[in-house]
């Protein structure tokens, strides 16, 4: 065998493969290392992209204590800011909720999303873990076999295999692991017929609490990134270019939305990045199918109304390592038999939730018979969460909760 052979054999196997270095990939690839496991991540993208994708930044209390067990979180306690307030603005007033007192007194930790990969990542490259980015997984074949192999092709364009003992497809919704679920897998999905255009801004918090903003012309979100770096959402027209709207058509929307004519100015800034995003929800079931695992995005996808994506992934990659650990390193398959239900049962509370606050923020579509019931409702829904401390609670538990 020559050398060049001999280093493609070495590359091409691994206990475990993991599909994507998003926080599943990657929270599951620290903790596997960390416990022995030959395990490589293969990423389609390049670092900096990987380092620089803007995504949430809301991390809940469990998803801290996650990191805090297994020593991951020195950078979001560096930089980290511990977040408990949200305030709610209708035409008929606003009320705060300081929901870190509520419930079971739990905060967020606002720590953009880019940071903690970046952190994971580099904790795993430090630690020696192996990934390969600008590798793009095509399809896993053989999945119910003992030894699953996954097409690539690699960052010169070449195709290529790689063989493993288990294959966790942390790769999103569109990645290679979804494409590879075998007939029959099920999926359930459900569009909520509402588009957000997300934007991040060059400017500061406009307010020191996350901002839910009801409106006739449809809902408005501000969520503190940085202390220069704020995240907006406006309720927009499905079907139009993220760039239609000028910079100045975008604030002049969001004054009006965010009523700042009752509660003062927003800050103003540049418009970094902008997007629209369907709001959509699907979950696949069963999450196991042999020797292939789903997580993170490749699992579920919830809606981005509540914040839990990150969170239920962060959550998801501990189940799937302590699982993988017992039967690799233990020979114990009891864990890796129930990681699929153990999952799916966190998955459809934040699916629910979701739902909820879905249904909260945005009036309904058409002025019907259907439309003025839903608004009601609506109506009713925002009134007891302002007047009753029950309610109080239950949203305070299910807001941070995972």
């Amino acid at each position: 065998m020559t050398e060049r052979q001999t280093i493609r054999t070495a590359r091409e196997s691994a206990d475990v493969l993991i599909l994507g270095a998003g926080p599943a990939g990657l929270t599951l690839a620290n903790l596997l290392h960390a416990a022995g496991i030959d395990c490589v991540v293969l990423e389609r993208a390049d670092r900096a992209h990987v380092q620089t994708r803007a995504r949430a930044g809301f991390l809940a209390a469990n998803t801290v204590r996650v990191l805090e067990r297994h020593g991951l979180a020195d950078g979001l306690h560096r930089r980290g800011r511990p977040h408990g307030t949200c305030e709610f603005r209708t035409e008929d007033g606003s009320f705060r909720l300081d929901y870190g007192a509520l419930g079971r007194h739990e905060q967020h930790t606002v720590y953009p999303q880019q940071d903690l990969v970046t952190d994971l990542l580099t904790h795993y490259l430090d630690a020696g873990g192996r990934i390969h980015f600008e590798t793009e997984a095509r399809t896993v074949q053989d999945a119910a076999g003992p030894r699953p192999t996954v097409a690539v092709q690699e960052a010169d364009g070449r195709p290529d295999r790689w063989r493993a003992r288990y294959v966790a497809g942390c790769d999103g919704r569109h990645g290679a692991a979804r494409r590879s679920l075998p007939t029959g897998t099920l999926r359930h999905h459900r569009d909520h017929g509402v588009t957000w255009l997300g934007l991040l801004a060059e400017a500061p918090p406009s307010l020191d609490a996350v901002g839910y903003a009801l409106h006739p012309h449809g809902f408005a979100g501000h969520m503190a990134r940085t202390a220069d770096i704020t995240r907006y959402y406006l309720q927009y027209e499905r079907g139009i270019p993220a760039d239609a709207w000028s910079e100045e058509r975008i604030w002049a929307e969001l004054d009006l939305r965010m009523y700042t004519a009752e509660h003062g100015p927003l800050h103003h800034g540049r418009i970094l990045q902008r997007s629209v995003i369907d709001l959509e929800s699907d979950v696949i079931e069963p999450l196991r199918h042999g020797s292939l695992l789903l997580a993170g995005d490749a699992a579920s996808l919830p809606a981005p109304a509540a914040a839990k994506g990150a969170n239920l992934a962060v959550l998801e990659a501990e189940l799937l390592a302590e699982a993988l650990i017992d039967e690799l390193a233990h020979h114990d398959s009891r864990a890796l038999d129930r990681y699929s239900r153990r999952c799916l049962e966190h998955i459809w509370r934040a699916q629910e939730f979701a739902h909820w606050m879905i249904q909260l923020l945005h009036a309904p579509a058409g002025p019907d018979e259907g439309s003025y019931f839903h608004e009601a409702m609506r109506r009713s829904r925002i009134e007891s969460l302002r007047t009753s401390r029950t309610h109080q609670d239950w949203f305070a538990e299910n807001y941070v909760g995972i």
